[in-house]
């Protein structure tokens, strides 16, 4: 009787590819050779640093495993068409499009102007079975040297945002079987930028609260934001069953991040609390009302002009302000990161370099004529 044993092999970027190991061999129905491998297309990383990575590699190996099982029993029913080459082969760019679609309202034009640099550069027709790292790596220098609408370079972070979106249309890829291979990841990402975090200083946070708004729910939910360090995405969606309390803890968040579908326990402060308003139904949002649109938008920047501000403050410039003044205020990097529901503290860092920098331009203000 053949046996199926799951088996793995070092390659580079500190991982190990995933294979099944057919013991005695078996003769391929194509070519009629006998063969002892079978390449899973899936991958392992080799020493996992992060509680992420060992998730990950429990979850590929669990993948493995249930081919495994399938493949034996295929044996065993005497069909080896598994060995044949199986690929959906589709028109990516139409596949790509498809994708945009599906996306929600606040990441969907980064996902259309992706795509038109991507048939500027592959064209109406480009097969998923032609698609290969020399592809993908040819389409990242040409989104490096593209010009955008004012004749002028794509900045270094729209080339990341837009390959980082194609990246993820080929994990999805391979996943829906018009892939053969994980492309996402063979391929590395553009790096991107770091820019200028605007934020709000504990002085112009003030103003704004007591400065009107002609959107109520808007001052809310920007206030709720620089007090918790929320995203836009989760106030959003906050319901009122997400909002606990307890005589030990006080008022908590428990909660799932819309962007890292990470679950979160999120501890806010009396204030942030006593922002909410009335508590509603459990199945209600805390903010009902509350949407994305350039018409928000308008009203912020209004909001913001009235209470005297000229900073570009955009929504997302509240979380800004939570994570500045919290370092500022002394809260260490650690902490800071958890309350933001970042997965690597390196992401945070950034917010340690404007707490640097203001320290810095503190110290020069001061000048003695010697």
């Amino acid at each position: 009787m053949i046996k199926v044993k799951l088996r793995s092999k070092p390659i580079t970027g500190n991982r190990q590819t995933l294979y099944l190991d057919f013991y005695p061999a078996i003769a391929h129905p194509e070519t009629g050779k006998l063969t002892r491998r079978d390449f899973l297309g899936l991958y392992i990383i080799e020493k996992p640093k992060t509680p992420l990575d060992k998730i990950q590699n429990k979850e590929t190996f669990a993948l493995a495993e249930n081919i495994r099982s399938k493949r034996q029993l295929e044996i065993q029913a005497g069909s080896f068409d598994f060995l044949k080459k199986k690929t959906n082969d589709v028109n990516f760019i139409e596949y790509f499009n498809t994708l945009s679609k599906k996306q929600k309202e606040s990441n969907i034009d980064t996902w259309i102007s992706a795509g038109k640099y991507l048939k500027k550069f592959a064209g109406e027709q480009m097969q998923s079975s032609k698609i290969d790292e020399n592809f993908c790596n040819d389409f990242k220098d040409f989104l490096l040297n593209s010009k955008s609408k004012r004749n002028t370079n794509l900045s270094q972070n729209s080339c990341h945002s837009y390959f980082a979106r194609f990246r993820v249309a080929l994990k999805q890829g391979f996943k829906d079987g018009i892939l053969t291979s994980d492309l996402y990841e063979k391929i590395k990402p553009i790096k991107q930028d770091e820019t200028n975090r605007e934020y709000l200083s504990m002085e112009e946070l003030q103003t704004l609260a007591n400065t009107s708004c002609s959107m109520p729910v808007l001052k809310k939910a920007a206030l709720f934001s620089a007090l918790t360090g929320l995203r836009f995405s989760d106030i959003q969606k906050l319901l009122w069953s997400e909002i606990r309390y307890s005589k030990n803890e006080g008022h908590f968040l428990q909660f799932k991040q819309q962007k890292t579908k990470g679950a979160e326990v999120l501890p806010i402060s009396e204030q942030a609390n006593s922002i909410l308003g009335e508590k509603g139904l459990p199945d209600q949002r805390a903010f009902e009302g509350l949407i994305y649109s350039a018409y928000v938008n308008v009203h912020l920047k209004q909001w913001v002009l009235k209470a005297g501000i000229l900073k570009p403050i955009t929504f997302h410039s509240f979380r800004h302000t939570f994570a500045t003044l919290q370092l500022s205020l002394g809260t260490d990097l650690y902490t800071v990161s958890k309350m933001l529901g970042h997965r690597e503290i390196e992401t945070t860092q950034i917010y340690a370099k404007v707490i640097d920098k203001t320290k810095r331009e503190a110290a020069n203000k001061i000048i003695l004529d010697l």
